[in-house]
């Protein structure tokens, strides 16, 4: 009879895309995140939150591959047999929401939502497939002016959380236009069968700020092949139809105006690209009675976004400043935020029109840009105060003292551990402790607790020359009586903040 064999020890691993977050970050993201709503609520917008996962026939398609459910997202099927599909942006799972509660919305409806958001992509340095984004939206109108408010939001968002003017710009462009340029190459931006082309078209182009013109041409033409030796298939467009397509993207001039003619011009013989050009104009006139001028938004004809649901503007929020990575080399975050007008994904619901236009921000390459601009920190910059554990029998009476720290507002936790002091105190280094709290039989007998500053500690630390001259002087170690604990405790703590 053979023996019991153990079964094979699970691997700690991470799924590819992935990442874990600790607390710092986690509390510089949320004070971010605050800002950002506070902005978005002073435009009027109300939050919303929709599930993680919708049918995958609400998100249609907009998908990648539409004949592939697993193809762009993360899918599966249910009990019924209906394929389900974790959301791939907060825009459709919006329209969705939007269209079963009609009747009962004030029109227009303004929303903001923050969450994550999940691609069944390729991940690469930087590129994960669940990432957060922060969105606002208002849906039931068709005037430009709610195009140019989102432009507005987005620059008023970037200024709030300390980007300052010069610094960022939001670029803007129209669907419309495009669409215009696209029928003077034969591609039909309306026919159901040239609507691949048209996907392959807009995702090329959108590559533009990062790929460079020549990376564009390939990718409208036979195809690119990536720094990997990964091939993407392009739109096969000649070269007589791509040069058309290069001209509308390099199409900025200096200033919204001069930009405008020259897109005017481009397609002066289209009805769509021309409708598109006044829009523009009507957002341009918009923006310049609010007091957004050239410095803070810009019209800028290589801004297409690679979604095929807009229909109208769209916009990139584009952070212009650098800074020098761990090497010394200079580096730029580029777009950390974008939207634009979708006039169609609700209609796909309701059978009607159901105008739409919103912006989305991408919040962890917002952040990671913050954070490089030192305009991040956490908002906590302590652990908890750490009551220490002297005697196991006395646990209700160091529990007690804790009580009274977390009643005064203070945070604080009880040694649970099994160490003696000396791993109690590490633990409270490792938890960024500002002090410890430490009461023995003799002290628990005078009415006393001692209050070791972990922080002057350290500082001390550095000049005592022997552990005897370190145990000799106890170093920002004093005692208080016991009723005194809450207010020396927060001596210790407004001394370190300052």
């Amino acid at each position: 009879m053979g023996k019991n064999k153990k079964p094979p020890r699970l691997k700690a691993r991470l799924p590819k895309g992935l990442r874990d977050i600790g607390a710092q970050e986690i509390r510089a993201r949320e004070a971010m995140l605050r800002t950002i709503r506070d902005v978005y609520e002073s435009y009027g917008f109300e939050p919303l939150d929709t599930p993680a996962f919708e049918y995958t026939d609400a998100l249609g398609k907009f998908l990648p591959d539409q004949d592939r459910p697993n193809e762009g997202v993360f899918s599966f099927q249910d009990e019924d047999e209906q394929w389900l599909s974790l959301r791939y942006d907060l825009t459709a799972p919006l329209a969705r929401h939007v269209a079963e509660n009609y009747e009962a919305l004030p029109k227009p409806f303004r929303r903001y939502q923050a969450g994550p958001v999940w691609r069944n992509e390729k991940p690469g340095p930087g590129r994960f497939r669940e990432f957060i984004q922060f969105d606002a939206d208002t849906v039931g109108t068709s005037s430009v002016a709610a195009d140019a408010e989102m432009c507005m939001l987005a620059a008023d968002a970037l200024e709030a959380l300390g980007v300052a003017r010069g610094d960022y710009v939001i670029r803007v462009n129209n669907r419309k236009v495009l669409d215009g340029v696209l029928a003077s190459i034969g591609v039909d931006p309306s026919a159901d069968d040239q609507l691949g082309t048209r996907l392959i078209i807009l995702r090329a182009l959108d590559k533009y700020e990062r790929l460079g013109a020549d990376g564009v041409e390939l990718l409208l033409g036979e195809g690119r092949k990536d720094e990997s030796g990964d091939f993407t298939k392009g739109a096969g467009l000649a070269p007589d139809q791509i040069k058309p397509l290069m001209g509308f993207v390099q199409a900025e001039s200096n200033g919204r105006s001069r930009t405008l003619t020259v897109m005017g011009d481009l397609v002066r013989d289209n009805e769509i690209g021309a409708q598109g050009v006044e829009e523009l104009r009507s957002m341009d006139a918009v923006l310049s009675a609010s007091g957004f001028a050239d410095d803070r938004v810009v019209i800028d004809p290589s801004i297409v976004r690679g979604l095929d649901y807009y229909t109208g503007p769209v916009f990139e929020a584009e952070l212009t400043f650098e800074v020098k990575d761990e090497k010394g080399r200079p580096v730029r975050f580029g777009s950390v935020g974008g939207g634009g007008r979708y006039d169609g994904l609700v209609a796909r619901f309701k059978g009607q029109p159901v105008p739409a236009t919103g912006f989305s921000i991408g919040v962890s390459r917002l952040y990671t840009a913050l954070t490089a601009l030192g305009k991040l920190t956490d908002a906590e910059p302590f652990g908890p105060v750490v009551v220490s554990v002297f005697d196991k029998a006395a646990m209700a009476d160091y529990q007690a003292l804790v009580g009274r720290l977390r009643d005064a507002g203070i945070r604080a936790e009880l040694y649970l551990g099994s160490g003696k002091m000396g791993q109690q105190f590490k633990y409270a280094d490792q938890r960024g402790a500002p002090c410890v709290v430490i009461q023995g039989p003799d002290e628990k007998e005078r009415g006393e607790v001692q209050i070791k500053d972990l922080i002057e500690g350290a500082k001390a630390a550095q000049s005592v020359a022997s552990n005897e001259e370190w145990r000799a002087e106890r170093p920002a170690q004093f005692a208080v009586p016991e009723e005194k604990l809450v207010e020396a405790v927060q001596d210790v703590l407004a001394r370190h903040r300052t």
